[in-house]
């Protein structure tokens, strides 16, 4: 009894280590950030003035707006594309199977800045692909433009496809493949199996998926400021240009700023939890 006492509580003892960097690197940070953003500028006085010029600037709303639509956007694509994907690389033999995910692990980590630069070299105003298809007289891209809202999705969408397809992977394996061969032996389709079987055991994870890419996205930040810097109007670069501004700085607005994108996220994820408990109950 005292050994298991006493290697129950060395084992607690590891964990020190990771709950003093998670609180010194993640809850103090986020504790002061919402305490400044309830302070004046310059840290003056306790007000809610932060929120008002936040919720109440259009620059700021269409920040919001904007950063919706692009994360919406970029998860039901991804999320669409890696369904179909997941499935065909449950297919293959084993050594593919790991071939490929490891292919797409290796992608998914591919963001930020150096997946912006590789997109300008690729298919910028100067790109490889563009001058290339310029001198084939293809005109495949000339109604595309990176430098825009359409060229910002596709790089989000770029980075949020692998991720999803690592997330959505092991979802199939729920599906077990006597319950497709008894559905075929009662006369059922595949269209039928799918509706009534398939897709109600992989939705929870097609639901966790989204909210995931969808916190993923809304919280990108080095890939869109590397790409357009400040010429399109996201929250995460709104937040950047208010911490590090090159003119003035108001870190209090961009607290209340990141608390709002912050809030964005939990609603995402609190849906999700709602979503999930309503399909785990209908389908007892």
């Amino acid at each position: 009894m005292q050994k298991s006492f006493r290697k129950k509580y060395s084992l607690v003892g590891f964990l020190v280590p990771f709950l003093l960097l998670a609180v010194g690197f993640m809850v103090i940070p986020l504790l002061g950030m919402v305490a400044s953003s309830f302070r004046g500028d310059e840290g003056q006085g306790w007000t809610l003035a932060q929120y008002i010029t936040a919720l109440g600037t259009k620059l700021y709303l269409v920040a919001l707006k904007n950063s919706l639509l692009i994360s919406l956007f970029s998860s039901l694509a991804a999320i669409i594309v890696a369904l179909f994907a997941a499935y065909s690389i449950t297919r293959f033999s084993v050594r593919t199977r790991e071939l490929i995910l490891m292919f797409s692990n290796m992608t998914a980590n591919f963001a930020g800045v150096p997946l912006a630069f590789a997109y300008i070299i690729l298919l910028g105003g100067n790109g490889l692909f563009t001058l290339l298809f310029q001198q084939l007289g293809w005109e495949v891209l000339s109604s595309f433009n990176l430098y825009s809202w359409g060229g910002l999705a596709f790089v989000y969408f770029y980075f949020q496809l692998p991720l999803a397809i690592l997330l959505l992977y092991p979802t199939y394996f729920g599906i077990h493949e006597h319950w497709r061969e008894a559905a075929t032996l009662l006369g059922a389709s595949t269209a039928q199996f799918w509706r009534h079987i398939g897709v109600p055991v992989i939705f929870p994870g097609i639901v966790g998926t989204f909210s995931i890419l969808f916190a993923n996205s809304m919280g990108a930040y080095a890939t869109a400021y590397a790409l357009l810097g400040s010429n399109y109007n996201l929250l995460s670069i709104r937040i950047g240009s208010l911490v590090a501004g090159d003119i003035f700085a108001r870190p209090e607005l961009a607290s209340a700023l990141a608390v709002i994108l912050a809030l964005t996220m939990f609603a995402s994820i609190w849906l999700n939890e709602a979503m999930m408990k309503r399909v785990r109950r209908d389908m007892r």
